[in-house]
């Protein structure tokens, strides 16, 4: 989905504000009522946002929202969060890459990095990659989801299995505040799963808006992670597990 410089910033309005309605709306970009029903349409067509009477709410359900749209969602956050991850992985290392939009900002932070194994179930991820001499791809099979290039299923989780990696990248969907980790897919949380297991050191990466959602199937603790990278960790309850479980918070905008 392409979002105008208009969109984009409704976007960032209602996920910082929960909601956003028409008149406050068309006042501050100076345009008609018509104009912003329209962009909140497009929107919400976009299952970005979801309508309501006289305006739009930044989801948190069990609706997950569509993954081009995902990649605009606190991009520069994401950006920043990649560059974290990858300062931690050296070079001659092996590791996992998850499916997720964080997850490949991290991949896109490893370019410069020499004589690295890459193992992942994300398409996005292994096309990204595979042109780096430098750089060994190594993709899961299993069924391959439409909506995001990911690989999920039995035989994505036995493939993963066959590995024993130095680092793991992984996401989440949603972060509970008693620090559960949540998806939608239980295919994919099977993946995941396994990739926990078969790392050994864990990174987390995921902005501070999947403290704000909810989702379905739990992909296990925060306390199975070794270093847990975001923009800004706003639940006490999730500070108090990182340091009483011996997990490393990094947030790379700690003010926010």
């Amino acid at each position: 989905m392409y979002l105008t410089g208009r969109q984009a910033e409704i976007l960032e309005l209602a996920k910082s504000e929960g909601r956003v309605l028409v008149d406050e709306l068309a006042s501050r970009f100076s345009v008609t009522p018509q104009t912003i029903r329209k962009d909140l349409n497009d929107l919400c067509d976009g299952r970005v946002l979801t309508r309501i009477h006289g305006g739009a709410l930044f989801p948190s359900g069990n609706e997950n929202v569509k993954y081009e749209a995902r990649r605009s969602i606190a991009a520069i956050e994401k950006q920043t969060i990649g560059q974290a991850a990858a300062a931690l992985i050296p070079d001659n290392s092996s590791l996992f890459i998850n499916i997720g939009t964080t997850t490949e900002a991290v991949g896109e932070a490893l370019l410069d990095h020499k004589e690295l194994m890459v193992i992942t179930n994300n398409i996005n991820v292994a096309n990204r990659l595979r042109v780096f001499p430098s750089i060994e791809v190594v993709i899961a099979g299993g069924v391959v989801r439409g909506a995001d290039g990911g690989i999920v299923g039995e035989a994505a989780v036995d493939f993963i299995r066959q590995f024993k990696v130095d680092y793991a990248v992984i996401g989440a969907s949603a972060i509970d505040q008693d620090g559960a980790l949540l998806d939608f897919d239980y295919r994919e949380v099977k993946v995941a799963q396994a990739i926990i297991a078969n790392a050994r050191h864990v990174i987390l990466v995921s902005d501070s808006t999947k403290f704000e959602r909810t989702a379905p199937v739990r992909i296990g603790h925060i306390s199975q992670v070794h270093t847990f990278i975001t923009d800004h960790c706003p639940l006490e309850t999730v500070r108090t597990i990182c340091v009483e479980q011996d997990v490393r918070l990094i947030e790379t905008n700690a003010a926010s």
